[in-house]
């Protein structure tokens, strides 16, 4: 059985979604990746910080599947908008929608609308063309809410000099703005003890690399209950982060010049304003309850800062012509098909963030694709999937020539990779692997370069 499949997303859910479908010994299917942006890999060229080489080492893994055939890669498309769903029904056995979750959570406090949603500032720093190119970092005092690894990425970067990050791919608005950089201390807020905090062991003791960096943690934040001492005897991890939290709490102030302070207990109530001006974090202090939540004591303390980050959670969009959970930011699903009111969408799924929301690791995101896909093969081996009306590959290529539309390709991707990896080593302020191109026709303009014939 030869079957067409569309991929809507080409991250790392949708990209492992397509090495899944294309790797069926049973079936004979070629997948067609679509994706919004001029350039694949979603979260890992957009997502992870530049100072993390061996996250976005998973690129390498990545690249090889989109270099597989019966795999082809369709960007610059803004599936609903160029291209309809409906319409892909006409060109392709059955859908799945990987779109990841790109967009920030509201941090619901009073003057919670005048702080930056993480999201905002990572865009920024891995020069997606969505996002600003200059950023204002003249705040000497920081808050960032959140205690998970987007939260250390940011605190990071805000404590970082610009020549440190110099040898990364920043882009060289990104570099202008960061050089300037004028906070001196960063304050991470959770409103749960060190046990509870969504950290990974690694990138916490990765916060403290930097000489003009140190790190430190109030020793009366370190504190547990019994089901706190549960959680660390029955996970490595969380244990590991206790453990590098509680060397924090036991230093002394050294000369760096940047410090980041961890806090504990805090839960963040208000960001105290003054006209439009950011003028501190009135925040709560928390206790646990014994029971697995916590409990406030009444006692408010006002934090002096002067720029206010959220990095509380991302969420996704809607799809044009998808359902959509606009509570939960997740298109309804059973695990794999996408649900309407009346049951099952045929021949449509769902996979990755989109699916489950903005949770877990690299390793959900196979189990997602692997669940998703088994239930797409299950209901091929049934003949329960619809027939194409055109499903002739260069159909839908012929529709897209009709409309206009400037798409992207793998090759292109390659001349992209190609000259950004070029101003990387040709770079005036410091020669480096890559150099990031930012803005969005120009990314399309390379992709799309007629190859020159020697």
């Amino acid at each position: 059985m030869s079957l067409r499949v569309a991929v809507i997303g080409a991250g790392p859910a949708g990209i492992y979604a397509s090495d899944l479908l294309i790797r069926n010994e049973e079936l004979d299917i070629s997948v067609d990746l679509f994706e919004q942006m001029p350039a694949p890999f979603g979260l890992i060229r957009y997502g992870v910080a530049p100072d993390h080489p061996r996250i976005k080492g998973i690129v390498t893994s990545l690249h090889n599947v989109l270099d597989k055939p019966h795999l082809r890669l369709l960007g610059n498309i803004e599936v609903g908008k160029d291209v309809t769903i409906e319409e892909l029904r006409d060109y392709y056995d059955a859908i799945v929608i990987s779109t990841g979750a790109v967009r920030d959570r509201d941090l619901l406090i009073p003057g919670g609308d005048k702080s930056i949603g993480a999201g905002e500032f990572v865009g920024f720093y891995d020069g997606n063309p969505r996002f600003e190119r200059d950023w204002d970092l003249s705040a000497r005092e920081v808050a960032v809410i959140g205690v998970g690894n987007v939260a250390l990425d940011v605190s990071r970067i805000l404590a970082k000099t610009g020549d440190e990050l110099l040898v990364t791919e920043i882009p060289d608005n990104v570099y202008n703005s960061l050089k300037d950089n004028k906070a001196e201390v960063v304050h991470m807020f959770g409103r749960r003890g060190p046990a509870q905090a969504k950290f990974t062991p690694k990138e916490l003791r990765e916060l403290d690399l930097s000489d003009t960096i140190q790190v430190l943690v109030d020793p009366e934040d370190i504190d547990y209950d019994q089901l706190s001492e549960e959680l660390r005897r029955a996970d490595k991890s969380i244990d590991l982060n206790c453990q590098v939290l509680e060397q924090y709490a036991m230093r002394e102030p050294d000369d760096a010049p940047h410090k980041i302070h961890i806090h504990f207990f805090e839960e963040p109530v208000e960001v105290l304003t003054e006209g439009d001006a950011i003028v501190g974090v009135r925040t709560e202090r928390q206790e646990l309850d014994g029971e697995g939540g916590i409990r406030g004591t009444g006692k408010f303390t006002d934090w002096p800062v002067q720029a206010v980050y959220h990095a509380i959670g991302y969420r996704s969009e809607p799809v044009i012509g998808v359902p959509f959970d606009h509570d939960r930011n997740v298109i309804p699903n059973d695990g794999g098909h996408v649900l309407n009111e009346e049951g099952i969408e045929n021949s449509l799924y769902v996979t990755g963030w989109i699916k489950r929301g903005p949770v877990g690791l690299i390793g959900n995101t196979k189990s997602d694709a692997k669940e998703t896909t088994g239930m797409l093969f299950e209901d091929a081996a049934a003949g329960k999937l619809h027939a194409p009306k055109y499903p002739d590959p260069d159909a839908i290529i012929a529709l897209l020539q009709e409309r206009g539309i400037a798409y992207t390709t793998w090759d292109g991707w390659y001349r992209l990779d190609a000259e950004e990896r070029r101003l990387g080593e040709t770079s005036d302020l410091l020669p480096r692997e890559r150099r990031k191109i930012v803005e969005w026709e120009e990314m399309v303009a390379h992709a799309r370069a007629v190859p020159q014939v020697p």
